[in-house]
């Protein structure tokens, strides 16, 4: 259990928040320096309460509280730094990427380049035209998690992958070379496999690949367990086909 404390304008920003009582709210925040916490804000409900314009998705924010991380007492939080709100069409991507957190993400265990990487995509998706800043959040969160994804490498032989040559990946094991590609919607060309292990997401290919391949991982991290935010992304994206 963590020891009590007391935390001066932490940067974090906040991932997800419930009612707790009629006046009061339970944050969970993304910590720099204390990694995922949960707090009590009480009397953040209030109408007259100077919380309710600070405590909001996607803002930095400095907070501070007193006792333990895990059920301490927000004691104060202010904006930390320049707003630039998310336009309507990204902020399923945000709560996208504050689910991964909530689902992914231990307790009080502080990663410093998460905090970072969540930091920078959200920034990047401010003015975003693809899911490119996703990606590169998703990469980052499995190597700090100690999901590396080796793509690079064939699983079986051990050989570098050839770039004009296509493969499969499997969650759980890796990339495997594909004896026969016709009619088969789940083969990457190498040269794909090999720009989404570099971060290199340029070419609509890769992208594509890099969708793929991290759905898969993050599947295999969460044991099946689906994403309500990509639920409804999918329901909107039905909805507006069928407009």
């Amino acid at each position: 259990m963590s020891a009590p404390r007391r935390v001066l304008l932490e940067p974090a920003y906040l991932l997800h928040h419930r009612p707790w009582s009629d006046t009061s709210r339970i944050l969970e925040l993304m910590t720099r320096s204390h990694g995922r916490v949960t707090l009590f804000a009480r009397g953040a409900r209030r109408p007259g309460s100077a919380l309710r314009g600070v405590l909001q998705p996607f803002i930095p924010l400095l907070v501070s509280w007193s006792g333990r991380a895990d059920g301490g007492t927000l004691t104060g939080a202010e904006i930390g730094g320049a707003l630039r709100p998310l336009p309507p069409a990204q902020l399923m991507s945000g709560f996208y990427l504050n689910e991964l957190l909530l689902r992914l993400l231990p307790r009080e265990d502080r990663h410093d380049r998460v905090f970072d990487a969540y930091a920078d995509a959200i920034g990047r998706l401010a003015g975003a035209t693809d899911h490119r800043p996703l990606r590169v959040f998703e990469l980052i969160l499995l190597e700090e998690l100690g999901y590396g994804l080796e793509l690079a490498r064939d699983a079986a032989s051990g050989e570098p992958l050839e770039p004009d040559r296509y493969y499969h990946f499997q969650a759980g094991r890796g990339v495997l070379a594909v004896r026969e590609t016709a009619g088969d919607p789940d083969a990457i060309q190498g040269r794909d496999m090999l720009a989404v292990s570099c971060g290199e997401f340029d070419e609509p290919a890769a992208l594509s690949a890099a969708k793929r391949i991290l759905r898969a991982a993050i599947g295999h991290c969460l044991d099946g367990r689906g994403l309500q935010s990509r639920e409804v992304m999918l329901a909107l994206r039905q909805l507006e086909q069928d407009a």
